[in-house]
């Protein structure tokens, strides 16, 4: 994004129809409901990401060869752009009917009973609205949270709006949280609307219903698609939340105000709680509802719908910044105020609406998941980079509800006691603990240099695999990338990022630290791991190899030290940085005094950052390694040929040789060397600096002492 605000805030536009004909007959009733799912998960305007359900009914055969009517439904935190047949869970639809006729019903005594209705004892859990899908008597039910919809039930005007623009075609229900009531509820409106298509949920969401899985798909599409043009017609002239109120900065220098502040929002949000990653969102949108007249106002009324809120709080951070006159100094202390003056707005709302219901639940840390930021866009946190791109994403959500919504008359959220019903309704909560357990280094960053391969390499996947991001900087780029797209892979997207960087050039090692904390937020731990060896006796030493061994080995460690130190310090809470040394910086040797003593002098910088960095949290230590020859760089260069020469050895028989002379008789592996770095950069070791690992297997003459 480039240049002053665009208006691109405009109408909700209609669906698109995706459905075609070019696909095989469906060979079962379950095979049908997942391709409608899948088709309206992915237009994210129709179905949040693991919001919305959808069910079939038809005629299962149970374990003792019985027909059972059955209805299939979305299980509980599944979503529907990816669900397969296992994410529906299977119940004795005669079972369930019969609960229509009952009085009352509290959640926990709900969910007891779906869980006896099942088809079969290992399914996944049903979704919250199960009942709602049960007591709708058409085969096929779809539930879900369109944006023209929640903005049509989000305006002051929209129950005048739908009726004019729907009649006796859909049923309107005040807000109700879901569960049993709500699904009663709907099913008296519609048996006193015979000719009701749909049921509109104020501040909600859309029911809709078929026969056949294409109808129901196409009635989706078509009251979504009616209830955009009721909006537009409404709004007329109004979209875009009243215009741009400050220019929109141009992406340089967006960047560079960014670079300078974000590490002390990260900061200030890890005061309020756990680590979190940062993901900066400049899209034209983004941009736009920031920049607007309007977007203080509108924000802070509270989420439009509730899955919104779950991954975005009731309302965003907005603050105040005028490019015009303030910079990432005046950015950065907006963000510790306003993260401040957020926290104790939360921990009054929490106090205020705490209930019985709500009382057994931990509260969230009190920081804001969004921050909107005039000028500049939206920044969004998370315990990992999927967590946070998901609050970006349901916030764009909730940006166009809210456009929409007061062009058409005016924006209505969620009440506070209502979203904090939601935010802390024991169902929600079952799905929060679903997810999988912070590991040890969740929402952790980390750099390691010298990443592309052996012991960097190594440490890459480690950390990763302890949960933090990873920034893979390296000489060799393919090979960063290569590390980087594997970490991906494994632990899921943007949970790493490659960088290209030469550790001995200052422009280079600044443009890797302003790329990290555009990526992140700011860091938590530095590796330093990029090296070079070079072996000849002092005679035979040319100045230019002293020089490269200096320049890699001791500015190669100082420049990514220094630049991430400032990060560190601006960020405030602490942090590690571990270099990888070796036993060489310990033990003189002959034909290697070049690469001896400029590893020597990165272990006493490491010495020298242990003293800085201590009044500010930051720990600083060393592993030395020695003969770590598997997988590395190093060692597939003249280094292995001339070290085996001083040693009077074959260049094969090179790792016996190192092995023996170890006192635990071992070869020394780039995954052993990683685990020590882990320890360090961890909480494990959170009093610990200026110290030094060695992983050698034994080396006496390098015993520290």
């Amino acid at each position: 994004m480039t240049g002053t605000t665009v208006d691109v805030l405009g109408p909700i536009a209609s669906p698109q129809n995706r459905w075609t004909d070019d696909v095989a007959d469906s060979t079962s009733v379950l095979d049908e409901v997942v391709r409608r799912s899948n088709l309206l998960g992915a237009d994210r305007a129709l179905a949040n990401q693991g919001g919305g359900n959808t069910s079939a009914k038809g005629v299962s055969v149970d374990h003792a060869g019985r027909e059972t009517r059955t209805l299939w439904v979305k299980a509980s935190g599944s979503d529907l752009a990816t669900i397969s047949p296992a994410g529906f869970a299977a119940l004795r639809l005669e079972e369930v009917l019969p609960l229509e006729a009952r009085g009352s019903m509290d959640d926990a005594e709900m969910v007891a009973y779906l869980r006896c209705c099942a088809l079969t004892p290992d399914q996944p859990r049903p979704s919250i609205e199960t009942l709602l899908h049960a007591f709708i008597p058409a085969a096929h039910v779809d539930h879900t949270h369109p944006d023209a919809v929640i903005a049509l039930t989000s305006t002051p005007d929209g129950h005048s709006l739908a009726t004019e623009a729907f009649g006796d075609e859909a049923v309107w229900l005040d807000y109700e949280r879901p569960g049993f009531q709500m699904s009663k509820r709907i099913a008296e409106l519609l048996r006193a609307a015979p000719n009701a298509r749909a049921v509109l949920l104020e501040r909600h969401g859309l029911v809709t219903w078929g026969e056949t899985s294409r109808a129901a798909y196409e009635s989706t599409l078509e009251f979504v698609s009616r209830a955009a043009r009721t909006l537009e017609a409404a709004g007329a002239g109004r979209f875009g939340l009243g215009g741009a109120r400050v220019r929109a900065l141009e992406d340089g220098n967006a960047e560079g105000v960014l670079y300078g502040s974000l590490p002390r929002l990260r900061g200030a949000l890890m005061d309020q709680g756990s680590a979190v990653v940062l993901r900066v969102d400049r899209s034209p949108e983004a941009i736009a509802f920031a920049s607007s007249a309007s977007a203080p106002a509108v924000s802070q009324m509270g989420a439009p719908c509730p899955d919104h809120l779950i991954n975005t709080k009731h309302k965003p951070l907005v603050v105040e910044f005028d490019p015009d006159a303030e910079g990432a100094p005046e950015l950065s202390m907006a963000f510790r105020v306003g993260v401040a003056e957020y926290a104790t707005w939360y921990r009054g709302y929490y106090e205020r609406n705490l209930t019985d219901e709500s009382r057994p639940f931990a509260r969230d840390p009190d920081g804001p998941r969004v921050v909107v930021v005039p000028s500049v866009g939206i920044v969004t946190s998370g315990a990992d980079a999927g967590k946070a791109k998901l609050a970006d994403d349901l916030y764009h959500r909730a940006i166009a509800v809210q456009n929409a919504a007061e062009a058409a008359g005016g924006f209505r959220s969620l009440s506070e006691d209502e979203a904090f019903a939601i935010e802390y309704w024991p169902l929600e909560r079952f799905k929060l603990a679903q997810l999988p357990a912070a590991r040890e280094l969740t929402g952790q960053i980390a750099l390691i240099t010298g990443g592309a391969s052996g012991i960097g390499r190594a440490t890459a996947r480690r950390l990763a695999g302890l949960g933090a991001h990873v920034v893979v900087a390296d000489l060799n780029g393919d090979g960063a990338r290569e590390v980087a797209g594997e970490i991906c892979s494994i632990e899921g997207e943007g949970r790493a990022i490659p960088v290209d960087v030469d550790v001995t050039s200052e422009d280079s090692v600044q443009e890797m630290v302003r790329r990290m904390v555009l990526a992140f937020g700011g860091l938590d731990v530095l590796v330093c791991s990029a090296g070079i060896a070079s072996s000849a006796p002092a005679t035979g030493t040319s100045l230019a190899d002293w020089e490269q061994s200096y320049a890699v080995l001791a500015r190669g460690y100082f420049l990514p030290a220094r630049e991430t130190l400032r990060v560190l310090v601006a960020q405030g809470v602490g942090g590690s940085i571990v270099f990888v040394g070796s036993k060489n910086a310990l033990v003189a040797g002959a034909n290697a005094s070049a690469y001896s003593s400029a590893k020597a002098a990165s272990l006493h910088l490491a010495r020298c950052l242990a003293e800085e960095g201590g009044e500010h949290g930051i720990r600083v230590n060393t592993v030395n390694p020695d003969a770590v020859i598997e997988g590395s760089a190093l060692w597939s260069s003249e280094w292995k040929a001339e070290r085996a020469s001083t040693y009077g050895v074959n260049e094969e028989d090179l790792p016996s040789f190192y092995r023996a002379r170890t006192t635990l008789d071992v070869s020394v592996y780039p995954e052993d060397v990683a685990e020590a770095i882990a320890y360090l950069a961890g909480p494990r070791s959170a009093k610990s600096t200026g110290n030094i690992i060695n992983v050698d297997g034994g080396v006496p003459a390098a015993y520290p002492r």
